[in-house]
């Protein structure tokens, strides 16, 4: 079993404001915020794009969150290297973080870009990424 495709992008950053409306100046608009230093911004019918304030201590990071139909019937790829298996989060779905095993998604040899990925499972209602943040 496959993947449905890239359901958002998840973003860590220092400065909630500044990065909103850095993507506001690309054509994105907020669809909400969460009052607390998060909110999801859209532009089109595409992924949309979660953005979380962190603080200064701790590594800004990009996570692609990928959409699954059934997470008990998914079996990655021997490529896949699974950081944390699926499990329920307190926001309505089932989460499993996985990397590229060999970081071919990796530009710059870090270690770090673009190497998690989320694969979510929804669970009866859609729950919003307020919820996530929570």
């Amino acid at each position: 079993m496959t993947t449905e495709g890239i359901e958002a992008v998840y973003l860590t950053t220092h400065n909630w404001g500044k990065a909103a409306k850095f993507f506001q100046s690309l054509g994105f608009d907020i669809e909400f915020s969460t009052g607390h230093d998060s909110g999801q911004l859209r532009n089109g019918a595409g992924p949309y794009l979660f953005i979380a304030e962190i603080p200064e201590n701790q590594e800004a990071q990009v996570n692609i969150v990928l959409k699954v139909a059934d997470a008990d019937a998914f079996r990655p790829d021997t490529v896949v290297d699974v950081v944390r298996p699926f499990e329920d989060t307190h926001y309505g779905t089932r989460e499993m973080t996985v990397r590229d095993r060999r970081a071919t998604l990796d530009p710059t040899g870090s270690g770090q870009a673009l190497n998690r990925h989320r694969l979510i499972k929804r669970r009866g209602h859609h729950a919003g990424p307020a919820d996530r943040a929570g």
